[in-house]
């Protein structure tokens, strides 16, 4: 037994009723992969995967806390009693908590670290030994731009995604002993809800869907389904860092090789968005 890329493979996608969840699912089915789809939306999660039975796709939906270890664990164990494996780990839910920090309450920081970090590592937990012991599979943890690069407005999101980041790179050393694949999937701006707070986020105090908008359309978000395209190309190559759209990994750059330069933009940016938020 070995990976398959993607063809008569198992998938799970957390957080895949909406967003890059469902263009990923869509974009593997349509390499003949078979999804699950996991999401606290379980409706628009169901409807999904109608969808796809309906156009002679695999997938079933399964309503999903990625805070809750046994829920996701179970998960894992009826994918595998149902398929005989899981070549895919998507951990991808995630939630968006913006704003300035000393207008943060303590359970804004709490439900960023629950579902952005500890979603992924109770992902990672209920799926890793049974790729080790399967001698295959690779899990694909969803972190994001701010997880590479300081994101200002929005300090738990960044703390979490650089955690993410952080797992996954030490996680990927361990795991090729084990035969065993890890990346960490880090989008830029992609035309999905999340970037006006999603279901269960949190735009930040007097910030408005509109002026979120507004902000983001200097960054010229990519559409979702071209986001999936290229995303799951990547996967294939198993690449450890997934940056897309590329573009952005020249900022990532940047930063890391030019750090006086990035902050010097980095304020620039954040007077920009001081002044679109009405923020003080």
């Amino acid at each position: 037994m070995s990976l398959r890329i993607y063809q008569d493979a198992t998938a799970i996608i957390t957080g895949g009723a909406s967003g890059i969840g469902r263009t990923m699912a869509l974009e593997l089915v349509s390499r003949g992969c078979t999804v699950i789809l996991a999401d606290r939306q379980i409706v628009l999660a169901e409807e999904l995967a109608a969808s796809i039975v309906a156009d002679g796709g695999n997938a079933w939906a399964r309503e999903l806390d990625v805070c809750d270890y046994p829920a996701v664990q179970a998960l894992v164990d009826e994918t595998v009693a149902k398929t005989g494996r899981l070549d895919y780990m998507f951990n991808n839910a995630g939630i968006a908590v913006g704003g300035m920090t000393h207008d943060l309450e303590v359970d804004d920081w709490d439900i960023s670290i629950d579902v952005n970090i500890r979603g992924v590592t109770n992902g990672v937990q209920a799926c890793y030994k049974l790729m080790v012991a399967q001698g295959f599979g690779h899990i694909v943890n969803t972190a994001s731009m701010a997880g590479l690069i300081p994101s200002t407005n929005a300090v738990p999101y960044s703390t979490s995604k650089f955690a993410v980041v952080g797992l996954s790179q030490a996680l990927r050393i361990e795991a090729e002993y084990r035969g065993v694949r890890v990346s960490a999937l880090c989008p830029g701006a992609i035309q999905t809800p999340i970037l006006t707070g999603g279901e269960f986020g949190k735009l930040g105090s007097g910030i408005t869907k509109e002026q979120v908008t507004k902000f983001w359309s200097a960054f010229n978000p990519m559409p979702a389904d071209e986001f999936a395209r290229e995303a799951i190309d990547q996967v294939a190559k198993n690449l450890p860092l997934i940056i897309v759209p590329g573009w952005w990994g020249r900022a990532y750059l940047t930063f890391r090789l030019l750090p006086r330069l990035w902050y010097r933009w980095s304020k620039k940016g954040m007077a920009r968005s001081m002044h679109i938020f009405g923020q003080k």
